[in-house]
C-alpha cells in the first residue's frame, strides 16, 4: 500500500529523504519546515533547503513558528497521516503529534545511537575524534533522541573530513535508510529494539562561547575543533593583518608531522614558539603539543581562500595567531 506520510525537514540534510519518499510515490499529505529567515543586506525571508524542494514537487508547505498551539495538533490530526517522517526539523515534537500519525513518527538522526543524542552529532562525533558514525531510523518518543531503532547504517569518518562533508555522506546515506524502514513499514514487518543503555553521548548544540581556537590545546583536538565546525558555524583565531586584530575562520587543516625543534612536543618560553606561533611559512601553527598546518581560511566578510593565496595577500608578515 502507498503511504500517506507528512514530513519534518529544514536543511539541505533533510533533501535527500524528501526527495526519495516521493521518489518512492508516497502521497506526502504536507511538509513541515521552519519559517523563512531573514538573510541578506535586504533582510528578505529565505526558504530553507526543504521548503525549495517542496515547492518544487508541488507538496503543501507548513510553517509554523511553534508547534505547542492545540490548534497546531489539531492541524496534523486533520491530515490523517499514516506515519510522520522527521529529519533534523529543528523544534522538538510535543506529545500531541508524536500520537498523531497510525504507525507513530520515525526520526532520521545522524548518528550511531546511542552515542550523540541530539542537536550536532556530526559535529560532536568529529570534534571528539571518532572515527566512526553513521545514520539511524529510530521510532520517536518524548525523550531526547531515546527511541527504540529500526536500522542502522554507519559511515567511516576519514582523518581530515569536515562536518560538511559528512554531512554531505550522510544524507543520501540515511534517504535510503528511510525509504527502506518506510517499505519495511508498508509490509508490517518493521521492528524496533530499544537503545543500549552503555554508551549514550549527548551532542550538545554548538555555542558561540566554543567556537574560538585553543591553541594550547594538542593538535589532534585542534585539528578535529576545527573541521568539526567547518564550514559553519566555523572555528575561528584573531590575527594582526596590519590594521589590528581581526577575526578569521579555519575551514580545513591538517595535522603535521613531529620533527625536530621547532616542530617538537611540549614546546615552551625556552624550547620553541608558543601556543599561536607560526613556524614556517605554510601557516603551521604552533599548538600545545604538536602543531596543525591551515590550509582554507575565510576573513570576516571575504570569500574563503587557500591559505597560500591568504597568506600571499597579506601586506605584513603574520608571526602569530591568537
Amino acid at each position: 500500500m502507498v503511504l500517506r506520510v507528512v514530513f519534518f525537514g529544514t536543511p539541505e540534510f533533510a533533501v535527500p529523504t524528501l526527495t526519495e519518499i516521493v521518489g518512492q510515490s508516497h502521497e506526502v499529505a504536507a511538509v513541515y519546515t521552519q519559517p523563512p529567515r531573514s538573510a541578506g543586506r535586504g533582510l528578505a525571508g529565505r526558504r530553507s533547503p526543504v521548503h525549495e524542494t517542496a515547492a518544487r514537487f508541488g507538496l503543501s508547505v507548513v510553517t509554523p513558528a511553534s508547534l505547542k498551539a492545540q490548534e497546531e495538533a489539531a492541524k496534523l490530526i486533520a491530515l490523517a497521516p499514516d506515519v510522520v517522517v522527521v529529519v533534523a526539523y529543528g523544534q522538538i515534537l510535543p506529545k500531541s503529534f508524536l500520537a498523531a500519525p497510525r504507525q507513530g513518527c520515525l526520526n532520521l538522526h545522524a548518528s550511531l545511537l546511542p552515542r550523540w543524542r541530539g542537536a550536532a552529532p556530526i559535529a560532536r562525533a568529529i570534534m571528539a575524534g571518532d572515527d566512526e558514525t553513521g545514520v539511524a531510523v529510530m521510532r520517536m518518543e518524548e525523550g531526547l533522541d531515546t527511541g527504540p531503532i529500526a536500522m542502522t547504517e554507519s559511515a567511516a569518518i576519514g582523518p581530515d573530513v569536515t562536518a560538511g562533508e559528512m554531512s554531505q555522506e550522510l544524507a543520501p546515506l540515511g534517504a535510503d535508510l528511510m525509504v527502506r524502514a518506510l517499505a519495511a513499514l508498508e509490509r508490517g514487518a518493521l521492528t524496533f529494539t530499544p537503545q543500549a543503555q552503555d554508551g549514550v553521548t549527548y551532542a550538545r548544540k554548538i555555542g558561540k562561547e566554543e567556537t574560538r581556537i585553543d591553541w594550547s590545546r594538542p593538535a589532534p583536538d585542534v585539528h578535529n575543533h576545527i573541521r568539526g565546525l567547518s564550514p559553519e558555524p566555523g572555528a575561528w583565531f584573531e590575527a594582526d593583518l596590519g590594521k589590528g586584530p581581526e577575526r578569521v575562520r579555519a575551514l580545513r587543516s591538517h595535522l603535521v608531522a613531529v620533527g625536530p625543534p621547532p616542530l617538537a612536543p611540549g614546546w615552551s618560553r625556552e624550547t620553541g614558539p608558543l601556543p599561536g606561533g607560526l613556524v614556517d611559512d605554510h601557516f603551521t601553527v604552533a599548538c600545545g603539543e604538536g602543531a596543525v598546518r591551515l590550509a582554507r581560511v575565510q576573513r570576516a566578510g571575504k570569500v574563503p581562500l587557500t591559505a597560500a593565496d591568504f597568506l600571499r595577500g597579506l601586506h605584513t608578515p603574520l608571526s602569530r595567531v591568537d
